[in-house]
């Protein structure tokens, strides 16, 4: 699907430990197909010792606004049955401080870095996108048009007219590489990523965390103080994988990264036979700060197991992917 605005700025190519895990994205060029997804690995220097950054195809960090954020009150997480509610609220230092104090031990990392944006207008992630090619270090940018946990974080992600608005805009604003991270509180997936698509989305990332409640019934209040949370982790990768398949059956030459639940290489896989190009580990980094770097150990060994030359070579191989539901 044609895309308007600006031509793609290209990455450069990090060294691959294993060119036979080396995926490309869109004009991205991954070294493997995982990634730490936008809020769950900070900056990358907080898992390094675990999860180098080095060994991975990329890292997503933490979401960057316009103005610094308090975030939502406590408390901010919850664990839940097979996953865990979350309502941090988008806490960071507004991008100031982002460029001026983060970004510089961001660009010594040698993987594909993408920075997470997200704004309460259209205005909002235009001056983000702005800022941010100007800067070097910056390999992509995701836009958070999801967040279930501030006001407005879903405006854009339940409207497709406003997620082709959007994007749009943020395209004309710069030359990187733009994913979309879609969100799963929609009753169309499918129409929320052509609008990505028609405004000019290079990837599109799905899907972010389903709107959820913890309630401790002998307080009579909820385990959040936010109230409603993010579900994330085990309890989604059904409907992740149901949404990844979805997109992908609509829109088979879209780069797709899909998350939700993704803690193994088996669970990777299963993501790209239904159509993902690559992944993101997010909420199984909570409990195993090595969970990245372990997924990526497990899909060498699959490899090597399957005889395969190439892992994008799974890529929508589903069989059943042409099947509709029963009648």
């Amino acid at each position: 699907m044609p895309s308007p605005g600006m031509t793609r700025r290209t990455t450069r190519v990090p060294p691959a430990a294993d060119p036979r895990l080396a995926v490309s994205l869109g004009p991205l060029r991954l070294r493997n197909p995982v990634m730490l997804a936008s809020g769950t690995c900070g900056y990358g220097e907080e898992f390094a010792e675990f999860t180098p950054p080095g060994v991975l195809g990329a890292i997503v960090v933490k979401t960057v606004t316009r103005q610094p954020r308090d975030g939502n009150r406590p408390p901010r997480v919850c664990e839940t049955a097979s996953g865990m509610l979350n309502s941090i609220g988008l806490e960071n230092g507004g991008i100031d401080y982002f460029c001026e104090t983060l970004l510089p031990a961001l660009r010594t990392y040698p993987t594909i870095r993408i920075v997470n944006i997200a704004g309460a207008t259209t205005d909002d992630y235009v001056a983000l996108a702005k800022r941010l090619d100007g800067e070097k270090g910056v390999d992509a940018i995701e836009l958070n048009i999801s967040c279930p946990n501030v006001a407005h974080g879903l405006d854009f992600a339940t409207s497709p007219p406003q997620t082709t608005e959007l994007v749009r805009a943020v395209r004309r604003a710069t030359e990187r590489p733009i994913l979309v991270k879609l969100s799963p509180n929609v009753t169309d997936i499918v129409a929320v990523a052509k609008a990505a698509l028609e405004g000019g989305a290079d990837v599109l990332s799905l899907i972010n965390t389903l709107q959820g409640m913890a309630i401790d019934w002998r307080r009579r209040a909820p385990r959040l103080g936010g109230i409603t949370g993010g579900l994330s982790g085990p309890a989604i990768k059904p409907v992740a994988l149901r949404m990844v398949w979805q997109v992908a059956r609509a829109f088979p030459k879209a780069p797709i990264v899909g998350i939700g639940g993704i803690a193994s290489a088996d669970d990777a896989l299963e993501f790209l036979v239904a159509g993902a190009t690559a992944v993101q580990v997010g909420t199984a980094s909570f409990l195993d700060p090595a969970a990245g770097r372990k997924v990526v150990e497990g899909l060498t060994k699959v490899v090597d197991d399957e005889k395969w030359e190439s892992i994008e070579s799974v890529r929508g191989t589903l069989k059943s992917s042409e099947a509709g539901p029963p009648a």
